[in-house]
């Protein structure tokens, strides 16, 4: 499956962006997706996951009650609507796929996209 990551740019403190993946699959329902980030000097962290169906959701702490992913099967599109940013969540995100449980290490990865926050 390639992945074409979108959506990322520059936003004052409390704006919102929505980032969108674009998943070149014919079986994306079969894939299970997630978001990451990576910050200037920092490890690459999980920000939120999807199940196959949608069904199911995960968060990392410091996104939760701000940031919420959703899938589209009809677009075979995943989205990661953040509001209320923050500037510790500047990074560049990466969206990535799986099969199975949306747990545990996905094996498809995007580009990235930026997301700068200003204060």
């Amino acid at each position: 499956v390639q992945l074409q990551a979108s959506g990322g740019g520059l936003v004052q403190a409390g704006g919102s962006l929505r980032l969108s993946c674009a998943a070149t699959a014919r079986t994306f329902s079969s894939y299970a997706m997630g978001w990451f980030r990576q910050a200037p000097g920092k490890e690459r962290e999980f920000v939120a996951a999807i199940n196959w169906s949608g069904g199911r959701t995960n968060y990392a702490d410091f996104v939760k009650g701000r940031f919420t992913i959703s899938r589209d099967g009809a677009k075979n599109t995943v989205y990661l609507q953040m509001n209320n940013l923050k500037p510790e969540d500047t990074a560049v995100y990466y969206c990535a796929a799986k099969r199975g449980s949306e747990f545990g290490n996905y094996d498809n990865w995007g580009q990235g996209t930026q997301v700068t926050v200003s204060s």
